[in-house]
């Protein structure tokens, strides 16, 4: 596809992948109520997207904007939403995009080397590996840089000990990006480093977490000298930062649903539930009540504003008037009205949100997804965080009282 491709016309690029599409994947559920929050059995779902990216990768749909030498088509962001948009009545592989392809996989484009990006990212994008991020720590809350887990050279091995939690799915992942600290005597930020890990090795314990909708895909890793080949290594040594920092851009517009390595919508960050509230009022007979039509209206203008500010943003920080951290207001915006659009959804589902008979009714899923709503101001970095960003990185304002500012690490108390 891309010596093809990249002599296609948009048009002409369109047509191709709706024709594609229409004959290779199957549609998804016509009824915008099927599971809006449970995914009970995340193996087998995992192992269907699995083969779903497979399908795109061997068709030269996968990783559109991915360099063709590790396996991608080397296009534009336009083409990938032009097949986001093709790709809107079909399932598609949404596990991949966040973290694995928009978050990890970028961060991989960025600052990996020649070596591990050739090993990985085709790999990524053939659906041969999934990955996660160890970043939160259970002592650090959003405090990255004041990371606990500990790297220490040994010959040509790192000797990672300590423990990260909050990790999605971890334990059907293949590989992870790992903040780890491998210098302790100096200030925190300037003592990082990231490693590749695989995950499924001695040394390596995953406990699985079950949250308020049944789902049991939150993990908490437990390192106990699990040893990593030195050229593991992503970037320099204790320069972990600048790599966590661009890291951040990534993971900050993969949730916003801005980044252009992810496909179709769906775990992406992306917006595009609002269909499933305007089919939920129409199964309740609620399509002539005025509020519940001000609230399908209010998520239609706040899907349209998010894209506005997705074109306005990008535009901005291509065009070098705007730093990169401004994909921090996508991240913001996004996380808001997703709280937004789960309590607004739970008011129009009513009494059958709150109790309901069986695990199975739709209209049910409303209320769990009322439960869950702060998920989406949590995940990706909180919204308090994101403020913080906006505040000191777009506004100026001043930065936060820090005492373990300057300070090596070794001296900054952090628990008992």
């Amino acid at each position: 596809m891309s010596n093809v491709a990249a002599q296609e016309s948009l048009d002409d690029f369109r047509l191709r992948a709706r024709a594609w599409l229409a004959e290779n994947l199957p549609r998804r559920s016509q009824s915008g109520l099927a599971r809006t929050a449970r995914f009970l059995d995340e193996e087998s779902r995992l192992a269907r997207h699995r083969v779903l990216q497979r399908t795109l990768f061997d068709a030269g749909f996968a990783g559109l904007c991915f360099p063709i030498e590790y396996g991608g088509q080397g296009l534009s962001v336009e083409y990938q939403r032009v097949f986001t948009e093709e790709s809107l009545p079909y399932e598609m592989p949404s596990a991949f995009n966040v973290p694995t392809l928009g978050i990890l996989a970028a961060t991989l484009l960025d600052f990996g080397s020649e070596a591990q990006k050739l090993r990985h990212l085709p790999a990524i994008l053939r659906g041969d590996e999934y990955w996660i991020q160890f970043l939160s720590e259970p002592s650090g809350g959003s405090d990255l840089a004041g990371a606990l887990t500990t790297a220490v050279l040994d010959g040509d091995e790192w000797v990672v000990n300590g423990s990260k939690v909050w990790s999605t799915r971890a334990h059907l992942c293949d590989y992870a990006l790992c903040l780890v600290r491998t210098n302790w005597d100096v200030p925190k930020h300037r003592g990082l480093s990231v490693l590749i890990m695989k995950i499924h090795q001695p040394g390596i314990e995953i406990h699985q977490t079950e949250m308020l909708n049944g789902s049991r895909e939150f993990c908490q890793e437990y390192f106990t000298d699990v040893r990593i080949p030195y050229e593991n290594l992503v970037g320099e040594v204790d320069e972990g930062w600048t790599v966590a920092t661009r890291w951040m851009y990534h993971e900050r517009s993969a949730v916003g649903g801005a980044s252009p390595y992810v496909s179709g919508v769906g775990g992406d960050g992306a917006h595009g539930p609002n269909a499933a509230m305007l089919e939920l009022a129409a199964h309740l007979d609620q399509l002539d009540d005025p509020r519940v039509r001000d609230r399908i209206a209010q998520g239609y203008l706040e899907g349209v504003i998010h894209d506005q500010l997705i074109d306005r943003v990008n535009a901005a920080m291509r065009d070098g008037k705007l730093p990169d951290s401004a994909a921090t207001m996508l991240r913001l915006y996004k996380g808001l009205i997703a709280a937004d659009y789960a309590s607004s959804a739970f008011q129009v589902a009513g009494p059958g949100a709150v109790a309901w008979r069986s695990g199975e009714d739709a209209v049910g899923d409303f209320g769990v997804g009322f439960l869950m709503r702060q998920v989406s101001q949590i995940g990706g970095g909180t919204v308090e965080m994101a403020r913080n960003v906006i505040a000191e990185r777009l506004l100026g304002l001043p930065r936060e009282l820090s005492t373990d500012r300057d300070r090596p690490f070794r001296e900054v108390r952090t628990n008992r």
